[in-house]
């Protein structure tokens, strides 16, 4: 069924998946601040132009501050953009023809650490840091907003998607890093730790996003969405070095002498330190049980070996 559909953020790594991924099922209209022309995609307007954009059936929300993990940007950036932008859009959609909204939040609105085994959706949000905090703030306005005016609403559908570390074709961030690291024939030298994380597939994402666009049946919520099976780093290693067609070196340190080296580093403000190892070695297994169930399927369309294969093969 075709739909027309706004995505705003449109020339980032995943609006440009996702206009790959539809463009010959959908007729696909952008948002961003550079207007290009993009094969697949009818036109680009400008933030000014949000007044000319054409009725569509979808909008989905991908505009925004991504995390930096290097800490360098300034705190009311990440509100301005993922705060302030958001509610510019969303008060747009309640006013527009529109029928269905999809918000690109992430699972650091939710947790900056994982409570207990596995993230679930029941969690009472605890982010850490303005992108997180930013990321909530967003979800908070739409709801507080949507309760206000549920009643002239019984046509329309937001969602509320808070995805795992979305990888892909085109992806920029940790990931390369760690490809870097490893074709470089550099040791991993935390294999001791046997951390597992949820990742999340560009093309899974994809699906789940258009099956919400498609569908007239699915509820309305918050929805943690990643890959079915969590990876461990040491798993992500072998993965990289069968890419790259090399050997992984993974080094089994003892935890006492990494934890020592970590807590020295904190004292002397080097660059491994307490809080630098933890983000390496804890667990951030998130349950993707409640947009499966709401989708009506019983496993994700692309593996988490499938779609990092797929991901570190674009990297050549």
């Amino acid at each position: 069924m075709n739909k027309d559909i706004l995505i705003t953020g449109m020339n980032g790594f995943v609006g440009s998946n996702f206009t790959n991924n539809w463009s010959g099922n959908h007729t696909i209209y952008g948002l961003d601040i550079h207007q290009p022309a993009k094969e697949g995609v009818e036109r680009i307007f400008g933030w000014d132009e949000l007044g000319k954009v054409p009725p569509v059936d979808a909008i989905v929300h991908l505009a925004g501050k991504a995390h930096d993990t290097k800490n360098r940007s300034e705190a009311q950036v990440y509100f301005d953009v993922n705060t302030g932008l958001t509610q510019k859009i969303f008060d747009y959609f309640l006013q527009s023809d529109a029928r269905t909204f999809i918000f690109f939040s992430s699972v650091k609105a939710a947790a900056d650490s994982v409570p207990g085994d596995v993230l679930t959706e029941e969690v009472v949000p605890a982010p850490m840091g303005p992108y997180g905090e930013s990321k909530i703030k967003a979800e908070e306005y739409i709801l507080n907003k949507l309760s206000a005016v549920i009643d002239k609403l019984l046509d329309k559908r937001v969602y509320i998607l808070r995805p795992c570390m979305i990888h892909g074709p085109g992806n920029k961030g940790n990931l390369n890093l760690l490809y870097s690291v490893v074709k470089k024939g550099i040791p991993w030298p935390l294999g001791a730790y046997e951390n597992r994380r949820s990742f999340c597939s560009i093309d899974n994402i994809s699906y789940v996003v258009e099956q919400l666009i498609v569908k007239e049946n699915i509820e309305s919520g918050i929805y943690h969405v990643g890959d079915d099976e969590p990876l461990s780093t040491n798993e992500l290693i072998r993965l990289i070095g069968e890419s790259v067609g090399r050997r992984s070196h993974i080094w089994q340190l003892p935890k006492g002498l990494m934890n020592g080296a970590a807590a020295i580093g904190s004292a002397l403000k080097l660059p491994l330190n307490n809080e630098r190892l933890r983000k390496l070695t804890e667990n951030y297994v998130v349950s993707n049980a409640k947009i499966k169930q709401a989708l009506g399927i019983d496993k994700m369309p692309v593996t988490a070996k499938e779609g990092m294969r797929k991901t570190l093969g674009s990297f050549k």
